[in-house]
């Protein structure tokens, strides 16, 4: 395996490029501090320009905590994300925009993501006449405001200019509190934004799938693709077992008590083999378990499809009083202010009706 991905094995991490970009940015800004930010990431700026270079997430998040610092801007991810510079984006972004059409780059943006950032799961999906983007990361604490505001301005920065210039979002739900430039994001991305939701989603009409790409290189994009695909391969085994026992833990959740020594068996090991491998990326069991509940109960009170007595019997709780102590102690509301709180959020979009995205 190459250097750069053994390095920090039991860790997520982003490509350096995303790093390297936002250096790129506080050094058009005025405020590049070279030793701060070596510092911050324990490597040289230099050594970011290696094209299959990934570092910690921990880090590059740190780096946009510095970056807000030092600039003075709490919406710095946002500026810095309609930034379009074709000569820095990344491999993966080469791929994205010498592809034949938008859904196509749609497709293979979700595809690829893991080398963007293994620390947040993209997914997509089409309703009605809507296509949703969802980032959705895999513990709290890998959840950066910047660095996701910096994503969401990008990708639409992005195909305006390579693809089409009024692409706009239809709506957009942010996972983070309202901040105070929350006006900007209305302005940038052209559909009404709530905060403080389950997941962050992006929706736009599906019928921009069909958008050509008009300046795309099929030489490039065979080449660059060969080359993604193969450090895509390369990092196929990091920290994949803890992701399928995730999906384990979510699918028995409904049914059984959880319980380590079937999900072991499942695998065809014994629960020590099990409690050790997670460890090995830096995971336990039992923490998994509450996240994945945790996550489940966010997402189904958010929505309206299940009753919270319902929820609580398909989150393994004994009683709705134990699911209502529990979701006080993950979010500090009970589940019916959660409910409330997040279907007046919903219901103050104008133009838009209530969904049940949050039941799933």
């Amino acid at each position: 395996m190459n250097a750069h991905l053994a390095e920090n094995n039991d860790k997520p991490l982003v490509a350096a490029s995303s790093t390297l970009a936002l250096v790129h940015y506080l050094e058009r800004q005025g405020v590049l501090d070279a030793a701060k930010v070596e510092t911050i990431l324990g490597r040289s700026i230099q050594d970011l320009s290696a094209p299959d270079l990934r570092i910690p997430a921990e880090d590059h998040y740190r780096l946009w905590e510095y970056a807000e610092q030092v600039t003075g801007d709490p919406g710095v991810g946002l500026h810095a994300g309609q930034l379009v510079d074709p000569e820095r984006m990344g491999l993966v972004g080469h791929v994205f925009f010498n592809c034949d059409t938008l859904g196509e780059a749609v497709t293979q943006y979700v595809r690829l993501h893991r080398l963007i950032n293994e620390s947040v799961t993209l997914s997509f999906e089409q309703t009605g006449n809507e296509a949703i983007l969802t980032w959705q990361p895999d513990w709290p604490d890998h959840y950066c405001r910047q660095d996701m505001d910096r994503t969401l301005a990008s990708a639409l920065c992005r195909t305006r200019h390579f693809i089409h210039q009024t692409i706009t979002a239809q709506w957009v739900e942010l996972a983070h509190p309202k901040p105070s430039y929350a006006d900007e994001y209305e302005a940038l991305l052209g559909g009404p934004v709530s905060f403080d939701c389950p997941t962050t989603q992006l929706a736009f009409s599906s019928e921009h799938l069909s958008h050509p790409i008009p300046r795309r290189n099929p030489y490039v994009y065979s080449a660059v693709l060969k080359q993604v695909n193969g450090l895509l391969a390369r990092l196929g085994s990091r920290r994949s077992f803890g992701r399928k026992i995730r999906r384990l833990i979510s699918k028995q959740m409904s049914t059984d008590k959880i319980d380590a020594d079937t999900l072991a068996k499942k695998c065809h090991m014994s629960r020590q083999t099990l409690y050790r491998r997670l460890k090995r990326e830096g995971l336990s069991f039992h923490e998994l378990v509450e996240q994945v509940r945790q996550d489940k109960a966010m997402r189904y009170v958010a929505g309206d499809h299940y009753a919270l007595g319902e929820i609580a019997f398909l989150l393994g709780f004994s009683e709705l009083s134990a699911f209502s102590r529990a979701f006080k102690r993950w979010t500090g509301q009970s589940p019916a202010s959660y409910r409330a709180s997040h279907q007046t959020r919903e219901a103050s979009n104008t133009g838009r009706p209530r969904s049940n995205r949050g039941s799933r």
